[in-house]
């Protein structure tokens, strides 16, 4: 992996729609592997940890920037 100078680090977290993009679309392939693997989402709900169906999820659409804004 080459390494990335501090100021494209810099520029990077200025740029808020590109860190929201990242955590959607890792958000999507997260849920879309546990659904594959017929395996649970293990979520932080009502201050407890739970399990859930990644069925149960909402998927967001790909390219939604909805996170936080």
């Amino acid at each position: 992996m080459k390494a990335r100078s501090t100021e494209d680090i810099a520029r990077i977290a200025r740029d808020g729609d590109a860190i929201d993009r990242a955590l959607v679309a890792a958000y999507r392939r997260t849920v879309l592997r546990h659904r594959s693997l017929g395996a649970p989402l293990v979520i932080w709900r009502d201050g407890r940890v739970v399990e859930v169906s990644a069925d149960a999820v909402e998927l967001p659409d790909e390219g939604s920037v909805t996170v936080g804004r």
